[in-house]
């Protein structure tokens, strides 16, 4: 047996937050929003796609942040990402750079901490 890849990550997101999710993931971080099966769209939601990874927001009904538990995106022109999201209202904190990498930590409009690197 082999695992070849993540196929994708869930973050949780409240009731009501897929138009927020696409103005966060989709136009501020520049993901490509992706279809979801029929069979689950009634569930609510919206997935996104950048390479070969998903990243699918669903509804919890019992929705909590993941203030520690996070995703981190490989971003290009990290200083530029940075300007597009303060100017949008979002907070910014920096963070040590590791192994190569510039970072920095967002939360997404739901309180979600989402990491964001780019390497040196």
């Amino acid at each position: 047996m082999t695992l070849p890849r993540i196929h994708h990550v869930q973050v949780a997101i409240p009731a009501g937050g897929e138009d927020a999710a696409r103005t966060f993931f989709g136009e501020i971080l520049g993901l490509r929003e992706v279809e979801k099966p029929t069979a689950l769209r009634a569930r609510g939601g919206v997935w996104f796609e950048t390479g070969n990874l998903q990243l699918h927001l669903g509804v919890d009904p019992a929705f909590r942040p993941a203030t520690k538990a996070h995703v981190a995106l490989e971003v290009q022109c990290l200083n530029a990402l940075r300007d597009r999201l303060i100017d949008a209202g979002h907070r910014v904190q920096e963070d040590v750079p590791l192994d190569g990498f510039d970072r920095l930590h967002v939360d997404d409009p739901f309180g979600n901490r989402t990491e964001l690197v780019e390497a040196r």
